[in-house]
Parts: structure tokens; sequence; C-alpha cells
């Protein structure tokens, strides 16, 4: 009779009892529970330069500000209009972006809270609003540097957005105050994000409205 893999399975019982479980851990999955909330970051103060800087109103319309993103979108809507209103006075581009989901968004879809003024551009995509849309050619024939994001969802136009501005060299200010998503846990992932990951801590200032002048 061969005794190896009774042996082999002797030894693996033996060392699952005396090793930590640390060590047979299947990555995040097995440490979720034991996730600690990092600290919240600082939130900065900001002043807007009408010359080169514009602010980009994501998916701020009935069709995609909607179901389970509503409660949230709807609760982020004067903080909105607080920004726009201060944008407009000092002149600043705003540029708008609709959504493809589930239908295409027009500009007769936007809440009236956060409604055009006048010709301002706006374009239509999903959630990386330079994707096949004229977003960069807008703000590059302006002379823009710096870009404001608002809107919703955090964890998707938001985030993919800011990401495609960043890339193309642009700085980006986030009033945190004024975007939204469907849980306070994709807001909260998506600030740390903007935080933390590869070439977004250099180019991304988090505000809030009231610090924005």
């Amino acid at each position: 009779m061969n005794s190896r893999p009774i042996s082999c399975v002797f030894l693996t019982l033996l060392l699952n009892l005396l090793l930590p479980p640390s060590l047979f851990a299947q990555g995040i999955i097995d440490e979720w529970n034991n996730v600690k909330t990092p600290p919240p970051p600082a939130l900065q103060k900001v002043k807007l330069e009408p010359q080169n800087t514009a602010v980009l109103v994501l998916d701020v319309a009935k069709h995609t500000c909607n179901n389970e993103v509503r409660p949230r979108c709807i609760d982020m809507l004067p903080k909105v209009k607080k920004l726009m209103d201060k944008a407009r006075s000092k002149g600043l581009l705003v540029v708008y972006a609709l959504g493809l989901l589930p239908t295409p968004g027009v500009p007769a879809d936007i809440w009236p809270q956060a409604a055009m003024v006048g010709e301002e551009p706006w374009v239509r995509s999903g959630p990386d609003k330079y994707l096949k849309t004229d977003l960069e050619k807008i703000l590059s024939d302006k002379g823009i540097k710096t870009v404001v994001v608002t809107g919703a969802a955090s964890h998707g136009a938001v985030l993919y957005t800011i990401g495609g501005s960043v890339f193309r060299g642009l700085k980006v200010i986030v009033p945190v105050d004024a975007i939204a998503a469907e849980s306070t846990y994709a807001e909260q992932y998506t600030v740390w994000h903007l935080q933390n990951a590869p070439r977004m801590a250099a180019n991304v200032k988090l505000t809030s409205v009231d610090l924005i002048d």
C-alpha cells in the first residue's frame, strides 16, 4: 500500500492547523470585512480662473439621474445650481454632457435646476464623455486648461470623464457635494480613487461648492 497520498493529506491538515489563516487568503474577498475606511481627504479652497476654466455638467438629466441614483442626485441639484451660478457670473464656459441609456439624452431631459442657458454646448456619450464626441475640441478651442466636474454618477460619468481629462493634460476641480451616485459607498470610493490613483492625486483638487470662489 502506498502511504504517500495519506502522508500528503496529513501534512496539509497539519499545516492548516499550525499556520495562520492569512497565509491561505484568496485575495481581497477573504479580507473584505477587515478593510478599514481611510480618513477623509482635506478639501481645498479654489479660485476659478475664467479665462481657462470650464464647468462640465454630466448626466444631470431625468433619464440618467433617476431610479436608484435619483434621491441622492436630486439632493445634489441645489449645489449644482449654486456652482453654475458662480461659474456663469464669472463668465466661465459651461459644457453639458448627456447619456445614451436608457435612451439618448437631449437637453430637454435636464433637470430645471440645472438647465442650460442660451447656446451652451453639449455632447452625448456613455460614461467617458470624450468618447466619440467633440468635448476635447470644444475645450481646446476655448483654451481650457482646468475643468470643474459636477454631476452623476460619481463612479460612472464623473470618474471616467475626470480620468479622460487628466490623461489629456487638464487639471480637474471636483466639488464633492456636487457629485452623486446611488450609494454613499460609491461616492466614497470615487473620492478615494481621485486622490490615490496614478496621476490623479497630482491633477485633481477636491473641494466643495462653498469653497469655490
